[in-house]
């Protein structure tokens, strides 16, 4: 069964007891701005794929409603098995706060002594300042993304707007091969058209052709003056 474990100052989501570090899930999704549903799943995985009991690793809090919630804890080593699905930026922050830790641990800095308010207070305070940093973070990467879809929203109406504009670009235009066949076969002179459109200053545009590769589209305007004949609406080069 998972163990338990209230909202108390000695179950700060990075845990140091015995000599022995283990960072939170929480802090771990803190630290990376990903949702703890979605870092839990990760180790979840993680664990299977290690054929290890995840039970094990769980731990029960109290959320900010009162309801019990559960969390994994895990020892540096299996933070880094867990980092390795996740981006450089992101390993090396989480990385930074267990080597933090460690420096606790060893010898650098000694936990606050909680039964005393003042202490208790201090590193309350530190905790709410860490929690502020990944709350800062969270909401950058959050800023981000949403620039990041909205720069993409942006360029695919960029994309579509360019594709309407050549299509009706190219309703304006139609090649020998088509207005002969819409015309029942009937003959009509390259040269004539090229001539035409150098004269009207209307250049030719080059369209897709299965046989030939690109052939020459000539402009309605052209058409009309060299032929008097005009598209008809919705014909395609």
């Amino acid at each position: 069964m998972p163990e338990h474990s209230g909202s108390t100052p000695e179950n700060l989501p990075a845990q140091i007891g015995n000599a022995a570090v283990t960072m939170s899930s929480r802090e771990i999704a803190d630290i990376t701005g990903k949702r703890h549903p979605d870092v839990k799943r990760d180790i979840e995985r993680m664990l299977s794929a290690l054929d290890e009991d995840a039970s094990s690793f769980a731990h029960i809090y109290l959320d900010s409603m009162n309801r019990d919630q559960t969390e994994y804890r895990l020892d540096r080593d299996l933070t880094e098995n867990l980092l390795l699905s996740y981006s450089a930026p992101l390993r090396r922050r989480v990385l930074a706060r267990m080597r933090e830790l460690e420096r606790l641990v060893s010898g650098g800095l000694a936990l606050p002594d909680f039964t005393n308010p003042a202490a208790a207070a201090r590193a309350f305070a530190e905790q709410y300042e860490r929690a502020q940093i990944a709350e800062h973070t969270k909401a950058e990467i959050g800023s981000r993304r949403e620039a990041t879809a909205m720069n993409t929203a942006s360029q695919a109406v960029k994309k579509a707007n360019a594709l309407a504009l050549e299509l009706d670009r190219a309703r304006s235009y139609a090649t020998v091969k088509r207005m002969s066949a819409l015309h029942h076969g009937q003959p009509f002179n390259w040269r004539l058209l090229k001539q035409t459109a150098a004269e009207m200053g209307i250049p030719s545009i080059d369209i897709f052709d299965a046989n030939y590769g690109t052939v020459k589209a000539y402009h309605a305007d052209v058409w009309r003056e060299a032929y008097a004949l005009e598209i008809p609406t919705g014909v395609q080069a």
